[in-house]
């Protein structure tokens, strides 16, 4: 039995207010910021200071440490992530870092999603994702906003950087609790005791952490918290085993597609091609013939099928043919790179120079080349997903997602309901690397939820996923260089054209944050997402880094690395140019404009010497790039050929990287290698063409991504170090594309300036 459903969305806008205890700590020059006075109060008010309770659930005989930790009195240790696992194993690096300071038994921990709080938001993800809106603050204003706001976020390779201290902290704390309730059974003081292996020790006495958590928990705690010394047997800077493989091993972890509730039915949907196209019409009675087909739920925008099965409903949906309506004329690959072009020929915004370029140029000879990079898409393993289910006029979601908060407030604002009344369960997540911070799965579940009232299981079919996308944006750039009698680089000048993806992020992921719009009316007209990695880290004397904003008519979003991906194809391909223009070695060349940066010269000589470095000679079909990232640096070596059908082999790939300190080396070295396979995915495919405002490669089959038979010889080496850990599971895709067109260019002697690599474009 079916029939067709007519809806149509609701939005409504909440507020948030202050818990009593706030304490004004601001003054009014403070109020007075940007914007005048109104925008000033506005974003103040959003800021001003608050206390944050812990909100963890014990179950019983768990007794909850901090916001992070809970002890059972069987002695398991529940350790409380803020950031979502999706393959980067921050499921195992976090807890390492509570275990590490407790003194912990590793095979007594586990792990559990934070609840949302402001406690773990993570101001850190938002100045990476948010720089066009919030850039412009004062950072306590924006840390301020984001945390009262409790905007906790999974992006930025910002885990361990945001919550090193924090979870050191809470082991600490915990750990003193434990050996001061020890200690007073054995009428000792605190200090003589330690912590190994699950029990607080003194001399010969031991007693196991579930003995003491009732005793511990709530005691006082020293201030500032005293971590531990470097004694012998420490966690962290070990390769423990990785806590989530097991279950993914085994097949029993489950991810948002694997969540079955009582009654519950499946929907396969199909949108517009763009955010702004309606849906005009569609062959309902097409699904009368398709078993197990129950329902058909038209939206403004989108159509779902429902069933009682997916594979049903994804039947119906091929079989009803909805029809879209776009507004405006409709996108192609041809009217991508042309407003690309006529972007970069139009004004641009100054966001870097130093020096005079304009008299470094004058009257010389200027080495020049443009590049182009096109859409890359996340293609993910798991399609975008969520299940939804309401009860007495509140909703539970359980999806996929790297901002949980945000996606409350988009099914709250959809559905007309207030964010309290919305519980959001995080999931694991297959992959995706950013487009999870997306809420639309979410909140087409919980309105066909809502409408039918029982539990529904929105799945996006992989054509779907691809349609929806919302990309790592494309971008040209013409750069443009001088070389001195010496040959070294006195000129530099990039001219990037790209779509302003952080704001766009900021107005799409941020709509209902009234201190973000207040802020984004105010913002300037740079957009420091978009041109994130352009500056070169060389010395060049001079240089300037222009952003030609574009309207590409295509959503874009954030990607694994975001713009650097691209940034970082430009520099390192046109380095490569002038060093052969010099006539330069080129990772000599590199060494010699780097300066005082001894931890990227140390990764580009290493990186040298293990892959066998010949200089990039004619025919070696070798190439080298190198990046700083997030506090992290890596230089990567390549070696590749195209065969005769034209189309191009990655045969070796070698990573140096210095991340810093590691938490979990092993979990490092599984990054990197993944973002060299991510990157070189991306460097020869990951991307489709577009027509008549509908993408034309709906299956991973048409994108070109790399089977495992492609997978070339991996070698990665960690370079030790002693600094603070840097960003790490995003540092590996940049320089992967230029290494290989670097190779390429060895391999053929001619250049291909484009992503994806082809032969024959440029």
């Amino acid at each position: 039995m079916w029939r067709v459903r007519a809806c149509h969305d609701t939005a409504m806008a909440m507020a948030t207010v202050p818990p009593p205890d706030s304490k004004p700590l601001l003054t009014r020059r403070n109020l007075l910021i940007g914007g005048g006075a109104g925008v000033g109060l506005l974003v103040a008010w959003s800021v001003w200071p608050r206390h944050y309770a812990p909100n963890l659930t014990a179950a019983k005989g768990e007794h909850v440490f901090g916001a992070y930790l809970k002890i059972g009195e069987d002695g398991h240790i529940a350790v409380a992530v803020p950031q979502a696992e999706h393959g980067q194993g921050v499921w195992t690096t976090l807890p390492q870092i509570v275990a590490d300071e407790l003194g912990a038994d590793w095979r007594t921990i586990a792990v559990e999603p934070a609840p949302l709080n402001p406690l773990y938001a993570n101001p850190l993800a938002a100045d990476e994702l948010f720089e066009g809106a919030f850039g412009h603050l004062p950072k306590g204003l924006r840390d301020g906003h984001v945390t009262s706001s409790g905007l906790m976020l999974t992006a930025g390779s910002t885990s361990v950087r945001r919550f090193e201290s924090d979870l050191r902290d809470a082991g600490a704390a915990a750990r003193v609790l434990l050996q001061k309730a020890a200690a007073k059974r054995w009428g000792v003081g605190w200090q003589a005791c330690g912590t190994a292996q699950g029990f607080v020790v003194h001399g010969k006495d031991r007693l196991r952490f579930g003995e003491l958590a009732a005793e511990a928990v709530g005691g006082s705690v020293p201030d500032p918290i005293p971590w531990r010394g470097g004694e012998t047997g420490r966690m962290s800077g070990q390769s423990l085993a990785r806590l989530d493989s097991p279950a993914k091993i085994d097949g029993s972890v489950n991810f948002a597609g694997d969540v079955r509730l009582p009654d519950m039915v499946f929907a396969a949907v199909r949108s517009g091609p763009t955010p702004d196209s309606t849906l005009i019409g569609c062959d309902t009675a097409a699904a009368n013939g398709i078993r197990g087909v129950l329902e058909v739920v038209r939206h403004d925008r989108w159509v779902a099928t429902i069933a009682s099965n997916w594979w049903a409903a994804n039947q119906a949906l091929a079989a009803i043919k909805p029809r879209f309506r776009m507004p405006g004329p409709p996108i192609s690959t041809t009217t991508i790179r042309r407003a690309l072009a006529t972007a970069l020929t139009g004004p641009g915004v100054r966001v870097a120079s130093t020096g005079d370029v304009g008299a470094a140029f004058k009257g010389a000879t200027i080495v020049t080349a443009e590049y182009r990079v096109d859409p890359a898409l996340h293609a993910p393993v798991e399609t975008r997903a969520a299940t939804a289910a309401w009860s007495d006029g509140a909703v539970e979601v359980w999806a996929p997602t790297l901002a949980p908060g945000l996606i409350r407030a988009a099914v709250a604002a959809a559905t007309g309901v207030s964010e309290a009344s919305v519980v959001i369960h995080p999931m694991p997540i297959g992959g995706g690397f950013g487009i999870n911070l997306e809420p639309d799965a979410a909140v087409q579940a919980a309105l066909l939820a809502r409408d039918l009232k029982r539990p529904v299981q929105v799945m996006w079919s992989r054509a779907e996923d691809i349609q929806q996308d919302r990309v790592r944006a494309p971008a040209v750039a013409k750069m443009a260089g001088r070389l001195d009698n010496q040959g070294r680089i006195i000129g530099w000048q990039a001219k990037i054209a790209a779509p302003a993806t952080g704001r766009e992020l900021a107005h799409r992921l941020l709509a209902d944050d009234s201190t973000a719009s207040a802020a984004l009316a105010v913002a300037g007209s740079s957009d420091g997402y978009a041109m994130a990695g352009a500056t070169p880290f060389y010395q060049i004397p001079s240089y300037a880094i222009d952003h030609h904003e574009a309207d590409v008519g295509l959503p874009t979003g954030h990607w694994r690395s975001g713009a650097h991906s691209y940034n970082c194809f430009f520099t390192e391909c046109f380095i490569d140019e002038l060093a052969h223009v010099a006539k330069t070695e080129a990772m000599s060349f590199r060494i010699g404009m780097l300066g005082g940066d001894a931890r990227l010269a140390r990764c580009l000589t290493t990186v040298a010497a293990l892959g066998g470095w010949e200089g990039g000679v004619p025919g070696s079909g070798q190439g080298i790039a190198c990046h700083s990232l997030r506090g992290s640096h890596i230089a990567v070596f390549a070696e590749a050929h195209i065969d005769e059908d034209q189309s191009i082999g990655v045969d070796r790939l070698v990573a140096v990287a210095d991340c810093g300190r590691a938490i979990n080396p092993d979990v490092v070295r599984q990054n990197i290698e993944g973002g060299l396979v991510f990157g070189m995915a991306a460097a020869l495919g990951a991307s489709t063409r577009y027509g008549g405002g509908w993408a034309e490669s709906l299956g991973l089959s048409g994108l070109d991504l790399p089977k495992l038979a492609d997978v070339p010889d991996i070698t990665v080496e960690l370079i030790p170090s002693e600094a603070d850990p840097g960003g790490v599971s995003e540092l590996a895709v940049p320089p992967v594309a230029p290494a290989i067109a670097n190779a390429l260019q060895s391999a053929t002697g001619f250049r291909i300036r484009s992503l994806p690599l082809r032969v024959g474009e440029q």
